[in-house]
């Protein structure tokens, strides 16, 4: 079972390297990569499901001197997320890009940002964590830029410059942590990180960069352009799985390895940042005028709501109240992984057959496209949170903590960014069910729509309906590897 840690990370990218030697098939060569990655992330979620964490030290060298991999419940079901969004992503790809030319383009990069996806959520030290980010910085900036364009070009170039400032500001918190401890793996770091001067200042610096890379606010500002303006598929790993993997690593930073080196006051502080991410980016969804735009800022939300755990977790001992609130964080992400990948999958397939996503000229489409409709509202009812999608079971836990502890202030933007994500995502739907006449006309691609579908389906049925059986994986869950 160990071997698939390693596998997960080899395969997408011995993929991407046979669509650049090969790319008169990278299309065939690129789906194979999919299947195969996909395949052996099953097998590591079968394997810690069974035997419980993973642990493997590559070419038989263990920390601090080799590169250890790990996997524990929650990075297996990150993964299998992953593996999800990407096949489903993979799929539609292939139906979205007309310019043979552009899609022979897409395939090396996409995998490669897949080998960076998985060697993220493996990594057990934070200079592989940095080596994984750098990639994911360079193969995402290159894939925003497929759209084209001016507004697409300056928005890449914009992506790939706030990339690089996170990325050096993370490796300054790096330098830091290996001059004052000698060594960089998670597991040994939680055992000598401390209050202290160097230790507080690396974790300013860690927070800084992997806050630039998540788009929490106010750091955001370059989300919104780079995720409208890319290709669909693009921009459903992005918003879906770019973004998820930062957050995720600075929560794992702050609730694992530094929980000694953080205070009630910075949680807190991190804890409002996240509040006005909620608030902030619901109302600029609720303002936009084009679809991708309004998912788009819809995921600076999203990822606010990830951060609102961090003053309730950040003060309780191990526990089931504890463990309860990681697998509520968790299925949150899960969720809005599987929700906005549908989103903006549905989004694109509505912009390339009506030649536009303007949600002011989107009558008729619920009668000419009811599958790709259908999706819109299946993601739409996760986003919210209403029953009985994931994200609903995630805010459910997450306002008993607050009222539980005291802090009742987070119950405040819960409740301002669920209505104010009803609101937006019935004006989309409004819209659609509107009966006015409009120029375009549309070509249902059944095939193109199905996997939107399926994420969407996932996200409410599979993530709210069977939680159950995901607890079992969660359980305990450990980020601090």
């Amino acid at each position: 079972m160990n071997a698939s840690l390693p596998l997960a990370i080899a395969l997408p990218l011995l993929g991407a390297l046979a669509t650049t030697l090969a790319p008169a098939r990278a299309r065939a060569l690129g789906l194979i990569a999919a299947l195969a990655s996909s395949g052996v992330v099953l097998w590591l979620v079968i394997g810690v499901w069974e035997q419980g964490a993973l642990r493997v030290s590559l070419g038989g060298w263990s920390a601090p001197l080799g590169i250890v991999l790990a996997a524990d419940g929650a990075v297996a079901a990150l993964l299998a997320m992953t593996a999800v969004v990407a096949l489903a992503i993979s799929i539609h790809a292939g139906d979205y890009f007309r310019d043979p030319e552009r899609l022979r383009q897409f395939w090396p990069l996409w995998l490669l940002l897949w080998t960076a996806l998985n060697a993220l959520f493996l990594a057990a030290d934070l200079f592989n964590i940095y080596v994984g980010l750098e990639l994911l910085g360079l193969s995402g900036a290159a894939l925003a830029a497929l759209g084209g364009g001016r507004e697409a070009l300056a928005a890449s170039l914009r992506y790939l410059l706030v990339g690089l400032l996170g990325s050096m500001t993370y490796l300054l918190g790096v330098a830091l942590i290996y001059a004052a401890h000698g060594q960089l793996d998670l597991a040994l770091l939680s055992t000598r990180l401390g209050p202290g001067a160097v230790d507080a200042t690396a974790l300013a610096l860690l927070t800084l960069g992997l806050a630039l890379k998540a788009a929490l606010f106010p750091l955001h500002f370059w989300l919104p352009p780079t995720h409208a303006n890319a290709p669909a598929p693009v921009s459903a790993a992005l918003s879906a799985l770019v973004g998820k993997v930062a957050a995720w690593l600075l929560l794992m930073l702050w609730l694992g390895p530094f929980a000694a080196v953080t205070q009630p006051a910075a949680a807190t502080l991190l804890g409002l940042l996240g509040a006005c991410g909620v608030v902030w980016g619901s109302w600029r969804a609720l303002r936009a005028e084009r679809l991708k735009l309004l998912a788009a800022h819809s995921t600076v939300a999203q990822i606010g709501y990830l951060f609102l755990f961090v003053p309730l977790i950040q003060g309780l001992a191990p526990g089931p109240e504890r463990t309860a609130l990681l697998g509520a964080l968790l299925l949150m992400a899960l969720t809005h992984g599987l929700a906005k990948a549908a989103f903006f999958l549905a989004a694109g397939q509505v912009q390339r057959l009506a030649g536009h996503d303007r949600i002011g000229a989107l009558g008729g489409t619920a009668q000419r496209l009811p599958a790709t409709t259908f999706t819109l509202g299946l993601a739409g009812v996760a986003l919210i949170g209403l029953p009985p999608s994931g994200s609903f079971i995630g805010k459910w836990l997450l306002l008993e903590a607050a009222i539980d502890q005291g802090q009742w202030w987070w119950i405040l933007p819960v409740l301002a960014g669920t209505l104010l994500a009803a609101a937006y995502v019935f004006r989309v739907l409004a819209r659609a069910f509107n009966q006015e006449p409009t120029p375009q006309h549309f070509v249902t691609q059944v095939r193109a729509e199905l996997p939107g579908l399926v994420l969407a389906l996932l996200a409410v049925g599979g993530l709210g309906l069977a939680a159950g059986g995901l607890w079992g994986l969660l359980e305990p869950v450990e980020v601090s590897r």
